[in-house]
């Protein structure tokens, strides 16, 4: 019978399991076996870069931390090897790194996973697992607005060049000058006309 000392290990596994398995948005659930020491190393280091915690576990304690975690549909696929992958804020890299790994081994299996606390099946993890990286996605829709964003700091950036919009108002104000159409003369007054009609006048009548 296990010691008392086993059993609080052992509770403390399952909550720290059920706790990642809660705390995460995705997670997969491979069969590790054939996998060699180097090519577990290369695919660690590629899941710890893409954010995913990555670990080998005992069937029967992940059993329990899906019930805790309300993820039973998992427990189905507890046979054999099991390594966990889960991910807090990337839906996609664990499914496509593992995924791409399994491709190119015989032995190296994806047996299920979870999406958003939702038990999805294995043709769901494939179609995840070809979606374009977190980054991509970002620089995709980054892309989409970048056009408009340069043009108007293109802008901007003309006016700096130029002194600032102080500097820019003397400018349009002659360009508007320019195009404004000339005035026509003010005619003369009509007391200045008289007085000069009057001269002539008075020679007349000399």
């Amino acid at each position: 019978m296990p010691s008392a000392k086993v059993l609080e290990s052992k509770k403390a596994i399952v909550k720290d399991l059920s706790d990642r398995l809660k705390n995460s948005c995705t997670g997969v659930l491979v069969d590790y076996k054939g996998i060699n020491v180097a090519d577990d190393t290369a695919l660690r280091k590629e899941l710890r870069e893409a954010g995913v915690q990555y670990s080998v576990v005992k069937n029967t304690l992940l059993y329990r931390a899906c019930e805790d975690a309300d993820l039973q549909g998992l427990q189905t696929t507890l046979e054999g090897t099991t390594a966990l992958a889960t991910s807090a804020e990337d839906y996609t890299a664990a499914a496509r790194i593992l995924s791409n790994y399994a491709k190119k081994s015989k032995t190296f299996e994806l047996k299920g996973g979870y999406l958003d606390g939702e038990i999805i099946d294995l043709a769901t993890l494939d179609h995840l697992a070809k979606l374009p990286s977190r980054e991509i996605l970002l620089a995709t829709v980054l892309n989409a607005f970048q056009a408009p964003i340069a043009s108007f700091a293109r802008g901007i950036q003309a006016i700096v060049d130029k002194g600032g919009v102080e500097a820019c108002a003397p400018a349009a104000e002659e360009a508007q000058a320019e195009e404004a159409p000339a005035e026509a003369p003010a005619e003369a007054p009509a007391e200045e006309a008289a007085a000069a009609e009057a001269p002539a006048e008075e020679a007349a009548a000399e």
